[in-house]
């Protein structure tokens, strides 16, 4: 399990550069991977309270066990006192009993308590080396998000001003002169085809306007 989640741990740094040459999303791969170690954290603390409660529960077995040889102890005192050996005698044989078991629980909790300080300082380590690896990886996410919007803007870039556009653009330039070309043309093709009646007939607008001109002057006296 340790062993799975230290290299879990660097997989984040050793690998970004193969999962962007593989096409994959540095963004969800490193959410993925602190999923993972979340997980394997999660699975360790299920061991370790396992592990803490048996030792809780050899410890309080080994303290009945010393409360029974120090009970034991007073009441064969007690029995002598009273005068009865065969009482006290089977008071002291059930105490070395019960201190046979103190011997035998002491060893199994004194393991037990190790291997749960042990658990507990290792997953202290997980849980230290996951924050790390969390900062580290909104670090990554920053950087990658940084490099994909510098490639979009860069490619964008590179795409204006070259042949192909630039064509286009050129291509949409004669079109508009061609358009004024073909509007000039229509406006001469309008005049070339008046006739000789609608000639005379703007010669008579314009007379009736110098004539109607000529009137107001007299009227005003401004001849």
């Amino acid at each position: 399990m340790f062993k799975f989640f230290k290299r879990m741990s660097t997989v984040v740094s050793s690998e970004l550069n193969a999962m962007l040459d593989k096409a994959e999303d540095p963004v969800k791969m490193l959410d993925q991977f602190m999923r993972d170690m979340a997980k394997d954290i999660r699975e360790v603390e299920t061991a370790v309270a396992k592990q803490i409660a048996n030792e809780k529960k050899l410890k309080r077995k080994l303290d009945d066990a010393n409360a029974m040889v120090e009970k034991r102890q007073k009441q064969a005192e007690q029995a002598i006192e009273a005068g009865n050996e065969d009482l006290a005698r089977r008071a002291l044989q059930d105490k070395n009993d019960h201190e046979s078991t103190v011997t035998t629980l002491q060893e199994s909790w004194e393991r037990a308590k190790t291997d749960s300080e042990s658990l507990r300082t290792k997953l202290d380590e997980m849980k230290k080396e996951y924050q790390e690896m969390e900062l580290k990886k909104d670090s990554l996410k920053a950087r990658a998000e940084s490099a994909k919007t510098r490639t979009k803007i860069n490619r964008t870039m590179s795409s204006i001003g070259n042949d192909e556009s630039k064509q286009g653009f050129e291509r949409m330039e004669e079109k508009v002169m061609q358009f004024e070309a073909e509007a000039e043309t229509s406006e001469d093709l309008s005049k070339e085809s008046r006739t000789l009646d609608d000639e005379f007939e703007e010669l008579n607008k314009k007379n009736d306007v110098d004539d109607e001109l000529a009137a107001l002057k007299e009227k005003m006296g401004k001849k």
